[in-house]
């Protein structure tokens, strides 16, 4: 799906210096000259926004160079600069391309870049994911402990060697669960989608370590720690992954398990974040 009129799709094209160009378009449209966290707003997870801190600025996405309108329902298309009340500048991006869409990598971990172009030290991902454990529940928050990457793809391009030892913080985690000790945490697993896994694809990943499949974050993960980022996963669990649950998977199911814990996830995010 390449489109030679989008500058990420040209392949002589620095993805780099395309974040800094569009990090430059956010500190024109919000007139914040440096923001200190940036937020990915998933699945369910979107009403966050509202209660990190005062809004400065709200812009859509599209007008910032690289980025793309979001394809799927429950990303608003949007980016958000907050004030925190401790006094730090968050950049809410809620306008994810997911791999799926199939506009290549670099365009899935724009925003990502973006973010650490405009200062940004955390990077915090949430997405909306199928859990793989029979004791999870949908609508329960779970921290990304590591993930496994199924895409057969990388955002890094060259002899870039990226160490991934650590690369969800265990700090930011024992953080979150100073706001929530019952939080539970997991492997995350992404596989390509946009098809929903089926149960034997499952329970490959329960064997090879993964608690939860989704179709996002993990490329974004990496190219946030290329970046130089700490890195924090929140999963909400929509549903449980094919196979665990008996009955059929929807996108209306996340939709409707993102709206129902809607409420009680923002608010947690939202109390973490105010604590980085």
């Amino acid at each position: 799906m390449a489109d030679l009129n989008h500058p990420l799709d040209d392949p002589s094209a620095d993805p780099f210096a395309i974040a800094a160009e569009a990090a430059s378009d956010i500190r024109r449209l919000t007139g914040v000259d440096r923001h200190d966290i940036a937020v990915t707003l998933g699945s369910g997870w979107g009403k966050a926004a509202e209660l990190i801190g005062e809004t400065v600025a709200t812009i859509p996405a599209t007008e910032v160079t690289g980025f793309s309108k979001p394809a799927l329902e429950g990303h608003v298309g949007t980016l958000r600069s907050i004030v925190t009340p401790s006094g730090k500048n968050v950049l809410v991006i809620g306008a994810r391309t997911h791999y799926y869409e199939g506009h290549g990598v670099r365009r899935v971990v724009h925003s990502v870049r973006t973010a650490a172009a405009t200062g940004a030290s955390t990077m915090v991902l949430t997405n909306g994911a199928g859990g793989v454990r029979e004791t999870w529940t949908p609508g329960q928050p779970v921290l990304i402990s590591d993930h496994i990457n199924l895409t057969a793809d990388s955002p890094l391009e060259g002899a870039t060697f990226i160490d991934l030892t650590d690369l969800y913080s265990a700090r930011l985690r024992d953080l979150a669960r100073t706001i929530d000790p019952s939080l539970d945490e997991g492997v995350y697993t992404q596989f390509r989608g946009p098809h929903y896994e089926t149960p034997a694809e499952v329970q490959m990943a329960k064997r090879i370590g993964g608690d939860i499949v989704g179709m996002s974050t993990a490329l974004e993960a990496i190219a946030a720690r290329e970046a130089g980022m700490e890195i924090l996963g929140f999963s909400l669990i929509t549903n449980l992954a094919a196979g665990i649950q008996t009955t059929p998977l929807s996108h209306a199911e996340v939709i409707e398990a993102g709206q129902a814990a809607e409420p009680v996830i923002s608010s947690l995010l939202a109390r973490v974040i105010g604590a980085l």
